[in-house]
């Protein structure tokens, strides 16, 4: 009884001080999104990094690849709005480096376009938690209503 009541604390713990330092790395790339601001996507985006994007489309695996350097010098001159949500992130933390899994939602001028995993690699830089990295899916079936509501 007494490891089940220790147990159901763990999962139930705040996140630490370090924990909340990652995920807002993460948020603030997804705000540098919202507001196609590329001087705060370089803030936590490491330029020499990159960004994988694994999805079906006509039956076939596709998987794309850009560097990090490449969306930052894009963010601005996208017409689109873009929104990408998380919820229940997964963080684990050894020393300077980080990852956070998460599932996502992403809408584009307002609808919803896709849902899917989303996988970050970060490094401590300069007492700075930065994004190295990452791997996401793009699902457009199967995405179950986010329990964040619908974006406000």
């Amino acid at each position: 009884m007494l490891v089940a009541v220790a147990l159901a604390a763990l999962l139930t713990a705040a996140p630490s001080a370090e924990e909340k330092a990652v995920l807002a790395a993460v948020q603030g790339f997804f705000d540098s999104m919202v507001t196609k601001d590329a001087e705060a996507a370089k803030k936590i985006l490491i330029p020499e990094g990159r960004l994988f994007s694994v999805r079906v489309q006509d039956g076939k695996k596709i998987v794309r690849s850009s560097s990090n350097q490449d969306f930052i010098d894009g963010l601005a001159k996208s017409d689109a709005t873009w929104l990408e949500r998380m919820w229940d992130p997964e963080v684990r933390i050894r020393g300077d480096i980080a990852t956070v899994w998460t599932p996502y939602d992403f809408h584009i001028n307002g609808k919803f376009s896709h849902c899917g995993i989303d996988a970050f690699d970060l490094v401590k830089k300069d007492g700075a938690w930065m994004i190295s990295g990452g791997t996401y899916t793009v699902e457009r079936t199967g995405c179950t209503d986010s329990p964040l509501g619908p974006p406000q």
